[in-house]
C-alpha cells in the first residue's frame, strides 16, 4: 500500500499522507462527497475531482499489484525467476508492461515453436543466430530425425524459424520499442469498402482518410471504429515508408538481435525470419495493442465530455416551485399535456390536436387557455421533439391573444422522457396514467427542478455525450453515476419532499434506505429533525454519518438542520454562539458578523480551521443552492426548420452538448447546429468548456447549411451578433470574450388578436370562471 499511495500522491502532486488518509476513509465505506465536504482535515483538503481520480487509480493499481504477485509466483514455480527478471517485473508501471514481461512464461497452447523445441531444434536456432557464418542447410542436416518427426533440412529450418519468431515476438524491450515507435510515427488510415458508398454515406468524411494515430481526437477515433463495426470502413495502421524497401521495423528488430546482412551464409535466412516476425506476428499484435490504446484514450475523453455535460445539465438553473404545464409535442398523435403544481404534483392531463391531420387549432387554444386559467399556470415547458416549433407557435399565439394569462414558455430537452415514461418507476408513480402522458409530466417537472427529475432517468439516456454507445459501458456508467452523486450532494436534498430516486443518490444511502425513508415519512409525517432519521429502519450510525449533512429539513426544530452543517459539528456552532454571546438565530444570515470571526479561535482537535471556515460560510446563507439563476432562450420567429435557415442569420439558442471539437446549439429547427471549436471565440480555444457549457444561452450566426446531411455550421466569432439583429437588441460580444449566458425570459410582445378564434377563447375564459 505504501508503494501504491506514493504513486498516487506523485500523480496528483499531493502528499502521501493525504492519499493514505483518503484511501483509509474509502476503505471504511466513506463516500467521495462526504470525504470532500466533511473530512478536509484528514485529507488535507482534497477536492471531489482529486478524490474521484484517487478512487479510480486505487482500483487499477491494486489490480496491477495482484496481477504482479501472480506473475512472480507463476514464473518462480517454473524455476525461471531470475533477480533481474524480478526487478523488471516489480518495476512495471502498467498492466501492458507487465504482460510484455510475462508473455514468454505465460502458459499457452502448444505452438509451432513449442513443438520445434520438443523436437530438439532450439540449438539449431541458437547456432544460426549466434554465428551467421554457418551454412543453414548443413547445420539443419544434423537435426534430421524420423523419430522426432524432422523429415528433412527444410523441416528443421522451419522449426528453428518458428522458435526465433516467437522469441522475437515475446522479447519485452523489442515489443515495447516497436509499439511506442509505431504510436509516435504511425498513421491510421481508412477507406470505404467496395459498394458501401451509398449505405455508409454518413461516414463519407472517412472514405479516404489518414491521420497520425497519436494525434487523433476522440470523436474521430470513435467515428472510424463505428464505421468499421458497421461494415462500412476498413482501417490500417502503419508507419509511412517506401513500399519497395524493407519495412523500417525490421531494422529495429535486426538491431536488437544483432542481425545484419553481410553476405554470410545464414544472413538471408535470418533476414527472412525477421521479415516474417514483423509481418506475421508483431505488426498484428502491436497494431491491436495500439488500437486498444486509442480506443481507451478516446473512451476516456468521450466519457469525460459526457460527464462534464451531464454535470452542467443536472446543475442547470431550476425554475422553482411554480405551477408548470408540460407539453409533449406530437403531430399525428397529438400534443400531450400535464399540469403540475408548485411541488411537482400532477393535477390534470389532456391531449390536444392542433396539427395535421386533425388541425384543431382553435380548439387547442381554448383547451390551453382553460387549463392555464383553472390552475393559474406560470410556466409552459415545451419538449423539443417532433412538432416542437409548431407547438411553440401555438403557445405564442395564446400569449399574444390573451395577455391576461401571464405565462412564460420555455423549450426544454425531452431527452430521456420516453425512457422514464416506460420505466418501472413511472409505472409505480402513475399506475393509471397512459405512458404518453407520463412524458409530459417529466417535461414539466424537469423545468421546475432538472436535478430532481433527471435522476429518475438512467444517465446514458439523457443524451449529452459523444458516441456514448460506442465507449466502454462499464466505465461510462461508473463516471456518470459519480457525476449524479456529486451533483445531488452538492445541492442537498429536502428529505421531506425528495423522491426515492433522488434520495438514493445521497451519500451513504441506497435504494432500500431511500424507500424506507419515504415509507417512514408517509407513515409518520414530515421529519422535524435530522435526529429523527435514526428511527428509519436499517438506517444505522454509519449511514447517518454519511448522509445527514446532505439531507435538509426545512422549518424544523433546529435551524441548522436546513443547512450543510453536519450534525457532528453542531457543537462547534454552539461554541461560537457561547463565545460571541449571539443566539443561533441571530447569527444565521448576519454576513458582516460572521465574516469578522476568526476560524482559528473556534478550531480544536476534532474540527480544524477548514471545517470551521466551511461552517461560518454556510451560516451566512444556510442551504444555499449553488445552481444559477433561471433564464431562457428566445427562438427567432419564422425559423422552424432547416430550410428556413440562411447563411448570415443572427440567432439565439441553448447549448445542448459540448464535445471536444465544439458545441451543439439548439436554435429551434429540430436539428442542433455545431459551433466548431475554431468558431467559439476570436481567441484560440483549447477546450470548448472554457467558453460554453450545457444550458448556456448563446448568440450565434449561421455559417453554412447542408439540409441533405442535416448539418448546420454556426459561429460565435466577433460579428456573429450585431446590435438589433435579435429581438431585444442585444449588443455584440466584446472581441475574445466568452459568450454571455444572460437572456431575457421569452415573452413576445402582444399582437392584436385576429377575429377568428376570439369566440373560442372567450368561451374558454367563461368556462374557467364558471369552474367548468
Amino acid at each position: 500500500m505504501d508503494k501504491i499511495n506514493q504513486r498516487i500522491a506523485d500523480e496528483l502532486s499531493v502528499g502521501v499522507g493525504q492519499v493514505a488518509s483518503a484511501v483509509a476513509l474509502l476503505d471504511e465505506g466513506a463516500t467521495v462527497p462526504f470525504i470532500a465536504r466533511y473530512r478536509k482535515e484528514k485529507t488535507g483538503g482534497l477536492d471531489d475531482t482529486q478524490l474521484r481520480t484517487l478512487a479510480e487509480r486505487i482500483v487499477y493499481l491494486r489490480d496491477l499489484e495482484e496481477r504482479r504477485a501472480m506473475v512472480l509466483k507463476t514464473i518462480d514455480e517454473q524455476g525461471k525467476l531470475t533477480p533481474e527478471l524480478a526487478r523488471l517485473i516489480n518495476a512495471a508501471a502498467t498492466k501492458v508492461e507487465l504482460e510484455d514481461l510475462y508473455a514468454p512464461y505465460k502458459p499457452k497452447r502448444r505452438t509451432k515453436a513449442q513443438i520445434a523445441r520438443e523436437a530438439g531444434l532450439e540449438p539449431l536456432a541458437d547456432a544460426l543466430l549466434a554465428n551467421p557464418a554457418l551454412d543453414p542447410a548443413a547445420e539443419a542436416g544434423k537435426f534430421i530425425s524420423d523419430e522426432k518427426g524432422i523429415a528433412d533440412q527444410k523441416a528443421a529450418l522451419d522449426g528453428a524459424r518458428h522458435i526465433l519468431i516467437e522469441r522475437i515476438a515475446e522479447r519485452p524491450d523489442v515489443v515495447g520499442t516497436l509499439r511506442e515507435w509505431q504510436w509516435t510515427e504511425g498513421a491510421l488510415t481508412s477507406k470505404v469498402k467496395k459498394a458501401k458508398e451509398t449505405e455508409g454515406a454518413k461516414f463519407s468524411d472517412y472514405f479516404d482518410f489518414g491521420q497520425s494515430i497519436k494525434d487523433m481526437p476522440s470523436h474521430r477515433a470513435l467515428a472510424l471504429m463505428r464505421g468499421v463495426n458497421e461494415g462500412i470502413l476498413e482501417i490500417d495502421l502503419d508507419v509511412p515508408h517506401d513500399e519497395k524497401q524493407a519495412h523500417p521495423a525490421e531494422a529495429k528488430i535486426r538491431g536488437a538481435f544483432g542481425i545484419a546482412d553481410k553476405g554470410r551464409p545464414a544472413d538471408a535466412w535470418l533476414g527472412e525470419t525477421v521479415r516474417l516476425a514483423w509481418k506475421a506476428r508483431l505488426a498484428t499484435t502491436t497494431t491491436a495493442d495500439l488500437l486498444t490504446r486509442l480506443k481507451e484514450r478516446a473512451d476516456a475523453e468521450a466519457i469525460s465530455v459526457f460527464s462534464s455535460n451531464l454535470k452542467d445539465l443536472l446543475l442547470a438553473a431550476p425554475a422553482g416551485p411554480r405551477v408548470t404545464m408540460g407539453l409533449d409535442p406530437g403531430l399525428r398523435t397529438g400534443v400531450k399535456i400535464a399540469v403540475v403544481d408548485g411541488t411537482g404534483k400532477l393535477v390534470e392531463t389532456a391531449t390536444i390536436y392542433p396539427h395535421e391531420p386533425r388541425r384543431d387549432w382553435q380548439g387547442s387554444l381554448a383547451a390551453l387557455a382553460a387549463l392555464c386559467l383553472k390552475h393559474k399556470v406560470d410556466l409552459v415547458s415545451v419538449g423539443n421533439g417532433t412538432g416542437s416549433r409548431e407547438t411553440d407557435k401555438l403557445v405564442a399565439e395564446l400569449i399574444a391573444k390573451m395577455p391576461q394569462i401571464k405565462i412564460t414558455k420555455v423549450t426544454v430537452s425531452e431527452a430521456g422522457a420516453s425512457v422514464y415514461s416506460a420505466s418501472e418507476l413511472a409505472a409505480k408513480e402513475f399506475p393509471d396514467l397512459d405512458v404518453s402522458l407520463r412524458g409530459a409530466v417529466s417535461i414539466a417537472r424537469r423545468l421546475q427542478d432538472p436535478l430532481a427529475e433527471l435522476v429518475k432517468i438512467e444517465p446514458k439516456a439523457i443524451g449529452v455525450g459523444q458516441y456514448q454507445h460506442d465507449v466502454d459501458q462499464g466505465g461510462l456508467a461508473r463516471s456518470l453515476d459519480a457525476v449524479v452523486e456529486d451533483c445531488v450532494n452538492s445541492v442537498g436534498v429536502d428529505v421531506n419532499t425528495a423522491s426515492v430516486p433522488l434520495l438514493t443518490r445521497v451519500s451513504g444511502l441506497n435504494q432500500t434506505l431511500a424507500a424506507n425513508i419515504v415509507a417512514f415519512r408517509n407513515e409518520n409525517g414530515a421529519f422535524k429533525a435530522r435526529t429523527a432519521l435514526k428511527k428509519v429502519p436499517r438506517l444505522g450510525p454509519k449511514a447517518f454519518e454519511q448522509a445527514a449533512g446532505f439531507l435538509r429539513i426545512m422549518n424544523g426544530t433546529n435551524p441548522l438542520d436546513a443547512s450543510a452543517v453536519h450534525p457532528e459539528a453542531y457543537a462547534v456552532v454552539e461554541r461560537i454562539s457561547e463565545k460571541t454571546k449571539r443566539p443561533l438565530k441571530a447569527m444565521i444570515g448576519d454576513r458582516a458578523f460572521l465574516k469578522a470571526l476568526r476560524p482559528a479561535e473556534f478550531a480544536d482537535e476534532s474540527f480544524g480551521i477548514p471545517t470551521v471556515t466551511d461552517i461560518l460560510s454556510e451560516l451566512e446563507k444556510p442551504g444555499r443552492d449553488p445552481r444559477p439563476e433561471f433564464k431562457t432562450a428566445t427562438f427567432a420567429d419564422g425559423v422552424e426548420k432547416i430550410s428556413d435557415l440562411r447563411p448570415g442569420m443572427q440567432l439565439e439558442g441553448t447549448v445542448t452538448n459540448v464535445a471536444a471539437f465544439g458545441a451543439f446549439v439548439d436554435i429551434g429547427v429540430h436539428q442542433d447546429g455545431l459551433v466548431h471549436i475554431s468558431e467559439l471565440a476570436d481567441r484560440f480555444v483549447k477546450d470548448p468548456r472554457e467558453v460554453v457549457k450545457v444550458g448556456d444561452v448563446v448568440k450565434v450566426r449561421v455559417k453554412e447549411v447542408d439540409a441533405e446531411r442535416k448539418r448546420i455550421a454556426l459561429t460565435m466569432r466577433s460579428g456573429a451578433v450585431e446590435r438589433g439583429a435579435q429581438p431585444g437588441g442585444n449588443a455584440p460580444r466584446p472581441q475574445g470574450a466568452p459568450p454571455s449566458n444572460q437572456s431575457r425570459t421569452y415573452a413576445p410582445p402582444p399582437r392584436k388578436a385576429e377575429p377568428e378564434g376570439e369566440s373560442a377563447l372567450a368561451a374558454a375564459l367563461r368556462r374557467a370562471r364558471e369552474g367548468k
